[in-house]
């Protein structure tokens, strides 16, 4: 047994590496038709190498039996976005090829909604994979409004960097890593993000009607953090939290549940 499980650690292990392969290879074919330049080539480089660091320290933590197939449509997304951020950090020297950013932007969301059903459809949904697809939108989002900044203007970032800020506050304020109930609004809003970066960046429209949408996106994006925040303050306020104490000698089941019961009323 313990040699199958090595044997399948490496298989995962090799599936990270190709997607790594792929990356390289994916900006080889941006470099060739574009003629990139030495910052996208180092900016799709290091995020190449650094997702491959933390997709196999996350997996050598997480040991699953295999990478699965919702996963290899997120590490496909991955480098995509590899390939868009590359374009990005390329167009702060030259003209960047719009058409091109755009088409890698527009699969790379689609795909967004094709991880999710492929994981509930195989029965392979995990917390790593739930996560994996996580960082993968809050990156494209945050290179986006990197973008688009340049465009409208530096207070675009906030978009970007609103997920960023609110992890770096949870390290401060530990209830708000708490759960969060299932809500389509917060899964509209956030899908909304890359929809009007994308449209914003791709310059189809007029300058009044592309800050309109951006504006739009950074305003529900707020209203959708303001709200989840407010959420898990009160469940931090109403949450009890009792020290574990010994039991005294001699007490009875009977009246520890009776306890438990009234402390319930109580906090009702």
């Amino acid at each position: 047994m313990a040699l199958n499980n090595t044997y399948e650690a490496r298989l995962v292990q090799q599936e990270t590496a190709v997607g790594a392969g792929v990356q390289i290879l994916l900006l080889a074919l941006l470099g060739t038709a574009i003629g990139m330049g030495p910052a996208g080539w180092l900016t799709g480089l290091a995020f190449a190498i650094a997702t491959w660091a933390v997709l196999s320290r996350a997996l050598h933590r997480a040991r699953p039996r295999s990478f699965g197939p919702a996963n290899r449509v997120t590490l496909g997304r991955a480098i995509l976005v590899g390939g868009v951020t590359a374009l990005v950090a390329d167009s702060f020297e030259s003209s960047p090829p719009v058409t091109l950013l755009v088409g890698l932007t527009a699969v790379a969301l689609i795909l967004d909604g094709v991880d999710g059903k492929v994981a509930r459809r195989t029965g392979t949904s995990t917390a790593l994979g739930a996560r994996f697809d996580m960082e993968v939108d809050a990156f494209l989002i945050l290179v986006l409004s990197v973008y688009v900044s340049t465009l409208l203007g530096p207070w675009v970032l906030l978009i970007g960097a609103m997920r960023y800020a609110f992890v770096a506050a949870a390290r401060i304020a530990p209830w708000l890593n708490a759960p969060l109930p299932p809500s389509m609004a917060r899964k509209t809003v956030a899908a909304m993000q890359g929809i009007c970066l994308l449209l914003a960046g791709a310059d189809l429209l007029p300058y009044l009607a592309d800050l309109g949408v951006v504006l739009l996106a950074l305003g529900s994006l707020v209203w959708s953090f303001g709200r989840d925040v407010v959420w898990l303050w009160r469940n931090a306020r109403h949450t009890v939290r009792i020290p574990a104490e010994p039991e005294p000698a001699g007490a009875s089941m009977e009246a520890s549940v009776e306890g438990i019961e009234m402390l319930e009323l109580a906090v009702r």
